[in-house]
């Protein structure tokens, strides 16, 4: 029982190596290709960056969605567009459940409203600033007025994907929809 013990815990070491080094192969292979994209993403217009979520961190939120720390008492929205914002973490299920129908709907909603992710885990302040309690929670920010923040998702991508388009369109756009 003991060399079986070392035999399979041999077989077991070589294949988390052997996996290990497919990784670290994969990851420095080609640098040309990694340096190529590096340029390629800087010199992608703002409106196709705008295409897909982007990540912010608490500083950023202060530059692009509102300085809490400047204006305490009043709501002051400092993007150009609208935006949401996705207040998530890694290990949360629905949330990973809501980042596709979130990738399409920026792709949709390109040039028209900006979607933001904040990791929760780590932006802790700028979540405990927000109350944000449970996740997903979402922040939709109009040009002008207050935003609205709601939480969770529905019941099945679909249904969530519809929730979204209607708060957008009520919230962001301010257009009333029956229809959805």
């Amino acid at each position: 029982m003991n060399k079986t013990f070392i035999i399979v815990s041999g077989i077991a070491l070589a294949v988390l190596q052997g996996c290990k080094g497919q990784a670290d192969e994969q990851k420095t292979q080609d640098p040309a290709h990694n340096s190529a994209q590096a340029v390629a993403l800087t010199e992608n217009t703002k409106d196709d960056l705008n295409a897909v979520p982007i990540h912010i961190t608490k500083a950023e939120f202060l530059e692009l969605v509102m300085n809490y720390e400047k204006n305490q008492e009043e709501w002051v929205y400092e993007g150009e567009l609208p935006c949401i914002v996705d207040f998530y973490a890694d290990w949360c299920a629905p949330c990973r459940i809501s980042d596709p129908i979130l990738e399409e709907l920026a792709a949709d909603y390109a040039g028209r409203i900006n979607i933001y992710k904040v990791d929760v885990d780590v932006e802790q302040e700028l979540a405990a600033v927000f109350g944000i309690q449970s996740i997903p929670s979402f922040l939709f920010c109009p040009v002008e007025g207050n935003p609205t923040l709601s939480s969770g998702i529905a019941q099945t991508p679909e249904e969530t994907k519809s929730l979204f388009i209607r708060q957008i369109e009520e919230i962001l756009f301010k257009t009333a929809l029956s229809a959805l």
